[in-house]
């Protein structure tokens, strides 16, 4: 692919000038969503895509599209020459890296940037700065974001100064690495007898998924909630929260339903850790959407990581605040400033999302393959984000997931009620689907009285194995 020399500029005009094309570094849901927002603000789209892609709805969809490589994603969606050459070749403006692949790569920002071209997410510095664990939760305890109990910075080589941390602190202590993410690199430990050989493996795990041995050591929450705070940011000092997000509902570290807003969290609670965040987002000079993580129990919130990037769930906010987040991610890249304040925006309503999973319901294991039967449900608040149609090939070189189904309701009650329905009316065949799952959780007692804890899903389904 040929690659045109392009001046370096500045990753934002003196004045604000709207993007006229966007290139989007990533593919199914997300890649869609994107476009659609872009193409309502009357912005042209180029579409990359791997080999395996070819035939997804957004690629067919764009007003540009560009083969990048094989279906490995290593080969394709995390290749950064040929994502680099494509927006070179189509004359894009802006690139929008979407959540995971490259989403939160700082090099790739750098890149994109000193290539002459707008990354829509925060610069790379900050990217580096919450990437790395241990100096994300030294910039918060700095900012007065509440982190969970644990040492400052990363633990010592010296045996016996580990051991005095963990006694300090208290057992059970979870081990994670600093440059960890998404439920790897992290090991809890119960005893002392456990904790050297503990550190040593987490450190060796580290090395090898993230190229970064450095581990620190934090108490381990029990039995808490996962609640994160959505940000949004400018680069004229503006920042603001849109509420919480309610992700307890997860397997394996990884969410399975998001709602807002957290069911049993006392409002004025909200209010207070969501201006600390907006805070901290002016302290380290924030700009975009981001979404700041926290544990949650007995009443107190715990920092353990912020996403610097749009998340998978965003659509239950914006149903709630009534705020485009990708948009604004947008807008905010190009130089404007936020449209609102704190003081504008109002929270209604309550919103519930369903990661839809081509995999099977209990055991998880994928279901690549052609979907023969694709109905989705309508009817009032209900959302469908999704890349797939009938007769659509879902490839085994990517992530499970195929869609959200996102059901609105007035109130928390009419929420579920509309996502039971429409769960009911969805008709998914040719593959196997963790529908059958979602339907089981509407209507499971806990889930509908609100406040279930991280572990609740797995324990659930350890139970099911065992009534087996």
């Amino acid at each position: 692919m040929a690659v045109f020399e392009r001046k370096p500029r500045s990753s934002v005009p003196e004045k604000p000038v709207m993007f006229e094309k966007i290139l989007i570094a990533n593919r199914g849901e997300i890649a869609l969503r994107i476009q659609r927002a872009c193409r309502e603000m009357g912005i042209k789209t180029v579409a990359v895509h791997s080999e395996a892609d070819a035939e997804a709805k957004y690629v067919k969809l764009a007003d540009e599209s560009v083969c990048i490589g094989p279906a490995p994603s290593s080969h394709s969606y995390l290749h950064v020459p040929a994502i680099i050459s494509a927006a070179e070749v189509t004359d894009a403006q802006a690139i929008h890296p979407g959540y995971g692949f490259l989403s939160e790569n700082a090099d790739f920002s750098e890149r994109c940037e000193k290539s002459g071209f707008v990354f829509i997410g925060p610069r790379a510095e900050t990217i580096r700065l919450m990437g790395d664990k241990v100096s994300a939760k030294a910039a918060m305890n700095k900012a007065g974001v509440p982190c969970v109990p644990g040492v400052e910075g990363s633990l010592p080589d010296d045996p016996a100064e580990i051991i005095k941390i963990a006694r300090h602190i208290g057992y059970p202590v979870i081990i994670k690495a600093a440059g960890g993410g998404g439920g790897r690199g992290m090991r809890v430990v119960h005893t002392e007898a456990a904790l050297l050989n503990a550190v040593t493996m987490t450190k060796t795990e580290a090395q090898a998924a993230f190229n970064n041995p450095m581990v620190y050591m934090e108490k381990f929450l029990e039995n808490p909630r996962h609640i994160e705070i959505q940000v949004l940011a400018d680069q004229h000092g503006n920042a603001v929260y849109l509420g919480e997000r309610d992700c307890s509902m997860q397997r394996r570290h990884q969410k399975v339903i998001e709602e807002a807003p957290a069911p049993g969290v006392d409002r004025k609670l909200i209010a207070k850790i969501g201006e600390r965040c907006a805070e901290a987002c002016r302290k380290i000079g924030y700009r975009g959407a981001g979404t700041f993580e926290f544990l949650y129990e007995n009443g107190e919130f715990y920092f353990i990581e912020m996403n610097t990037r749009v998340q998978v769930e965003h659509p239950v906010t914006e149903l709630i605040t009534g705020v485009d987040i990708v948009q604004q991610q947008i807008r905010v890249a190009a130089g404007e400033k936020l449209p609102f304040r704190q003081k504008d925006l109002e929270f209604r309503g309550h919103a519930v999302e369903c990661r839809i999973n081509a995999e099977h319901p209990y055991t998880f294991v994928p279901s690549p393959g052609r979907i023969t039967t694709w109905h989705v449900p309508g009817g009032p608040g209900i959302r469908v984000d999704s890349h797939v149609y009938a007769n659509y090939f879902i490839p085994p070189h990517y992530d499970s997931m195929i869609g959200k189904l996102i059901a609105y309701g007035d109130t928390r009650d009419q929420a579920i009620a509309r996502m039971r329905t429409a769960l009911s009316e969805m008709a998914v065949e040719g593959i196997q689907t963790n529908i059958p799952l979602h339907q089981e959780l509407m209507s499971d007692a806990a889930f509908v009285r609100g406040g279930t804890s991280i572990h609740y899903l797995e324990h659930k389904l350890a139970e099911r194995t065992k009534g087996k």
